[in-house]
């Protein structure tokens, strides 16, 4: 299992698109550290649920992304959502083989009552996902930006839930690396919504 951090690029693409310097900066993949991390040591039903949620949240993610990166006139839109593209797919993979190595399933519970205690499921719904892909042009870009601010958001607080109630402490420390990165998203896009 390869993990690639492409939190640089989003950085580095927004600031160059954001500047005005650069009318389009290429998407090429960041030369980091891939090195197969294990989620050693204990766990517990925090851990496994919140690994199980994110799946399911970054799956929708990449629903979203991907239009966005075929829809978006902005080549900055396009290239976040790239970068966002590659960042979370990496994740999946990453979660995903946590889960199997501790013998989970990689599939959430889509009974409300079974995430009662942690938050729910993903707030982002299938009607707003569908209407997503009616948008057309400008309306594209502005309903993307908003819904994956929230979308995002989202996974701050979903975060939050096991770096207090986790007990693996790759687990952990993954959910930070979520919420920072999330929170630099969610400030590029609120930049690229006012922009």
């Amino acid at each position: 299992m390869k993990y690639r951090y492409a939190t640089v690029l989003m950085a580095g693409a927004l600031l160059l698109g954001a500047c005005g310097t650069a009318k389009e900066a290429p998407v090429t993949e960041v030369a980091a550290a891939q090195a197969a991390v294990q989620a050693e040591g204990g766990h517990n039903d925090t851990d496994v649920m919140y690994l199980q949620m994110m799946v399911a949240h970054h799956e929708q993610g990449l629903e979203m992304v991907r239009l966005a990166e075929e829809r978006a006139g902005r080549p900055e839109i396009r290239t976040l959502a790239k970068a966002i593209d590659v960042t979370q797919a990496d994740e999946v993979e990453l979660m995903t083989g946590w889960l199997k190595q501790w013998s989970a399933p990689t599939e959430v519970d889509h009974a409300p009552s079974a995430h009662a205690d942690h938050g729910g499921l993903p707030a982002t719904g299938d009607e707003e996902i569908a209407a997503l892909k009616k948008a057309k042009g400008a309306a594209f870009e502005t309903a993307f930006l908003n819904l994956f601010v929230a979308h995002q958001h989202n996974a701050v607080e979903m975060a939050q839930l096991v770096t207090t109630k986790g007990s693996n402490a790759e687990t952990r420390a993954f959910a930070d690396r979520v919420k920072a990165s999330r929170a630099d998203q969610i400030k590029q896009m609120l930049q690229l919504m006012n922009g």
